[in-house]
């Protein structure tokens, strides 16, 4: 492969994760001249920066950089022993992380709206980005997920607003600081706080420290809109410069939804801003905790001076984000659902939502315990009360189990003992393979299956669909 020799080239270290690829390909539309390297290449990623036609060498080699690019952005996978970070600290070649590149090359000179908490941050930060794009502004915006409206995660945009999906998570191997501690925030939002990324942070403490220094980080003449339901997000907002605006279902909220009425495809609802009856809207998306997601974004767009009947008219028009509770296709009578969701809270509030939508029918819930959280045991008994909504919940072993501390494994066994010892069908199953021969053995017209997991599980939706077609043939 080769690269052109000009100016301003700008090489991607790990360059096929979600956020690097999207910010390689705002940069390349924006004049950059830009590749990168990554040890694995598979699709989508592989295919996406392809179309962009981003030149991507396959593997780690010192060589790639030579000649020496102008800047080298590193994603936080890179650790020390890189042959390729190597290369760059032994020879100063100029490097930054993904969140001061996002910083550096795209808010800077934009009001920064970054949308923060523990779950819900893809969908608020969607929900965000769709009013302000209705309502005719041209948004900038990062997304960790693909909101159906779009497309795609990503927007250069150039109507003076960038919009963030603000992640807690750490920034690189030589920033162990939040992502979101980079964003230069004019409008926050704090959705919840919880405990999570047992990797990084020993302590709920420990993260409401970061989330401190986020509010902290809002200017005087910015807007922090905060969840009056969860008591972390109130705590660590108590000593914002700014102004603070609350949302959610506590009666001292500012904005608040009232009658709400639950839809085969979502929600409808009377808005309610400090006692103010603001109209009447249709969410096509599920349960209370999307109500509240769609709040905080209907608090921000009013703060940015969107009419109140084109807010209302962008919730209706909006499609969702993919793999948030999001239809995969329908086998012999059996509808298959997929949701990112990992943590205990989100899983539990998605399956409360789901049994709204579905109250009579069976759902087999399948649960993958993959990040760096639910890998330990921190959750263990948590997760018994999370599947009351499931009549039949399936677990494999836990995902890279090598990857988590002697002693601090998540026992999916006990799990499902635990289950079944409260009045739940529940399994431990070796594998996607005897999951979903017990899934074909078990499943009846009219069934839905929904499965949990941050990562692909490997593909258990199409090897589902094919069991079931080819039983049926």
């Amino acid at each position: 492969m080769s690269t052109k020799s000009k100016s301003n080239r700008i090489y991607f270290l790990a360059i096929c994760g979600t956020a690097m690829a999207s910010l390689a390909a705002m940069l390349k539309k924006k004049g950059y001249d830009i590749y990168g390297s990554d040890e694995n290449l598979y699709p989508p990623m592989s295919t996406f920066l392809e179309e962009q036609q981003i030149p991507v060498f396959k593997g780690f080699d010192p060589a790639h950089l030579d000649p020496a690019p102008d800047l080298i952005i590193v994603g936080n996978v890179i650790s020390r022993g890189n042959v390729e970070i190597e290369e760059i600290l032994d020879r100063h070649l100029p490097y930054m992380s993904l969140p001061e590149a996002l910083r550096d090359f795209m808010i800077r000179g934009n009001r920064s709206i970054v949308v923060t908490g523990t779950h819900g941050k893809t969908t608020t930060t969607s929900l965000v980005a769709w009013i302000f794009d209705y309502a005719g502004k041209n948004p900038g915006f990062m997304i960790g997920g693909i909101p159906l409206n779009f497309g795609r995660g990503y927007q250069v945009g150039g109507g003076g607003d960038f919009i963030l999906e603000g992640d807690e998570y750490d920034s690189a191997f030589f920033d162990k600081a939040a992502k979101f501690l980079r964003y230069m925030p004019d409008i926050g939002i704090i959705n919840n706080i919880e405990f999570d990324h047992a990797d990084i942070y020993k302590s709920l403490d420990d993260i409401k420290l970061a989330f401190r220094r986020f509010v902290n980080l809002i200017p005087r003449n910015g807007l922090l809109v905060v969840c009056r339901d969860n008591e972390a997000a109130v705590e660590v907002s108590g000593k914002a410069f700014c102004p603070v605006v609350t949302f959610g279902d506590s009666p001292q909220a500012d904005w608040r939804a009232e009658q709400v009425v639950a839809t085969a495809t979502g929600s409808e609802f009377l808005v309610v801003r400090r006692g103010e009856k603001l109209g009447r809207t249709v969410l096509p998306l599920a349960g209370g905790h999307n109500i509240r997601n769609a709040l905080a974004a209907m608090a921000v767009a009013d703060h940015a001076g969107i009419k109140m009947e084109v807010i209302l008219a962008a919730l209706r028009e909006f499609k969702g984000i993919k793999r948030r509770l999001e239809y995969v296709g329908e086998a012999c009578g059996v509808e298959l659902y997929d949701d990112f969701g990992h943590h205990p809270t989100a899983i539990k509030e998605t399956l409360a939502a789901f049994r709204a939508r579905f109250p009579r029918e069976r759902i087999f819930a399948l649960y993958e315990p993959r990040s760096a959280t639910t890998r330990r045991n921190i959750f263990q008994k948590e997760f018994v009360g999370v599947f009351q909504d499931a009549d039949y919940i399936l677990v494999p072993p836990v995902n890279r189990p090598d990857k988590v501390p002697a002693g601090e494994l998540f026992s999916c066994a006990q799990l499902a003992a635990d289950l079944v010892q409260s009045g739940k069908q529940a399994a431990h199953l070796q594998d996607t393979a005897a999951m979903v021969a017990y899934l074909v053995e078990h499943l009846q017209t009219g069934d839905k299956v929904i499965t949990f997991s941050n990562g692909p599980f490997d593909n258990i939706h199409k090897k589902l669909m094919d069991a079931l077609k080819s039983k049926n043939s």
